[in-house]
């Protein structure tokens, strides 16, 4: 997946949906461990911050636990 800056949406809302999606499509099965926000921040081409910014939504919606010093998980 690739981000469009030139959207109205936010990058970090593209990012949390397209995790989102692949949550629903299971390819990110519950109790699987997301990788760490600078690995998503290279895999998206975004910063780092953008990154933490799209794990903080996805921990909004329910979706992603983060357990500190351990990782974030899908739930």
């Amino acid at each position: 997946m690739t981000v469009d800056p030139s959207s109205p949406e936010y990058v970090y809302v593209q990012v949390a949906d397209a995790i989102a999606a692949d949550i629903a499509a299971g390819k990110l099965p519950r109790g699987a461990r997301l990788p760490n926000e600078r690995d998503l921040a290279t895999s998206y081409g975004i910063a780092v911050g953008t990154a933490r910014r799209a794990v903080e939504e996805l921990r909004q919606r329910g979706l992603v636990r983060t357990v500190p010093a351990k990782g974030t998980y899908v739930q």
